[in-house]
């Protein structure tokens, strides 16, 4: 009896082991995937015009289909790379990391571009849609192409946000519950926002109540700000983070001046005024400077990627 006692608290210490074995790694996901605000953000705000122009009885299966393909990118090819990456190769992820962070960068003083320079190409998608019965196929292959870029920079930065010493299992299943985590998160609001107008229009047309029938109303006046709003938010957020991530890179491979004056200035406006506020105007004149790397690293991309990359990647498309 007393060696089945012992048995019972031996499984039980382990049964208590693997729960907090479980716990940390969920914690580690959250606080890990917390790491990768820019590009999530910057997901929810891109997948949103992929629906644009479809009937709204498409609009939720066109989010999940991407949301199916967005959570096999992240699961099946992303997930096992960078689990190839941290045993075989974990010095390279930094300059990885700093590639995307780069990527972030160009994407999001490329959209301000754009916006500062609009085009004339803006034709309607309807009518494209009568041309070419197979446009939603080709918009949901052309969303997951997008969500991989942005997923592999999700799975990079949390992988390096991670902390030393887990073993692999507890990377991957951190990884792992990541992935599914942000997916979740990102494609759970994108089908929020896409369904609002028709939310709102039909609080407005069959509300019982005055105070329904105005929020609805408002729900569909707002809704154009709203999106403008979240495209703004997601362009800062790719521009604080990708200059963050070359900042926090080029100081892990010996460049510190440019983190070591951040931090400088930063501690210094934060002394400048009551302790209160201390923290949060340290935080917020870092991720400005943070910003303000990113934005002139991603100007002077634009034309890098213009007139060399896309030549070179054009020749050898026609070559293949």
């Amino acid at each position: 009896m007393s060696g089945l006692l012992a048995l019972l608290d031996d499984v039980a210490a382990i049964a208590k082991v693997a729960a907090a074995s479980v716990d940390d790694v969920v914690g580690q996901a959250f606080k890990a995937s917390s790491k990768a605000a820019g590009a999530v953000i910057d997901d929810a705000a891109v997948t949103p015009k992929y629906v644009h122009g479809f009937s709204a009885d498409r609009e939720l299966p066109i989010v999940w289909s991407i949301a199916r393909g967005s959570a096999f990118n992240k699961l099946v090819i992303l997930l096992p790379l960078a689990l190839l990456l941290s045993v075989f190769a974990p010095w390279a992820i930094a300059p990885l990391l700093m590639l995307g962070g780069a990527y972030l960068c160009f994407e999001g003083a490329e959209k301000i571009w754009h916006a500062l320079h609009p085009g004339h190409d803006g034709q309607a998608l309807v009518h494209r849609k009568e041309a070419d019965p197979h446009l939603e196929a080709k918009k949901v292959k052309g969303a997951i192409k997008t969500d991989f870029i942005l997923s592999a920079e999700i799975m990079t930065i949390t992988l390096a946000a991670l902390p030393d010493g887990m073993a692999l299992w507890q990377v991957a299943g951190a990884l792992a519950v990541a992935g599914l985590i942000i997916t979740v998160a990102v494609y759970g609001v994108v089908g929020l926002i896409v369904k609002a107008d028709d939310a709102g229009l039909a609080m407005a047309a069959r509300g019982r109540l005055a105070a329904t029938r105005a929020l609805g109303g408002g729900i569909v006046r707002g809704m154009p700000h709203f999106m403008r709003l979240l495209v703004v938010v997601g362009t800062a957020a790719m521009i604080w983070v990708g200059g963050s991530i070359i900042v926090h890179g080029l100081y892990e491979l010996g460049v510190k001046a440019p983190y070591l004056g951040i931090h400088h200035i930063a501690a210094a406006a934060a002394e400048a005024i009551p302790d209160q506020f201390g923290p949060a105007t340290e935080w917020a004149v870092t991720a400005g400077l943070d910003g303000m790397i990113g934005l002139l690293l991603g100007a002077l991309m634009i034309p890098l990627v213009k007139f060399a990359v896309m030549p070179i990647l054009g020749l050898f498309s026609r070559n293949v």
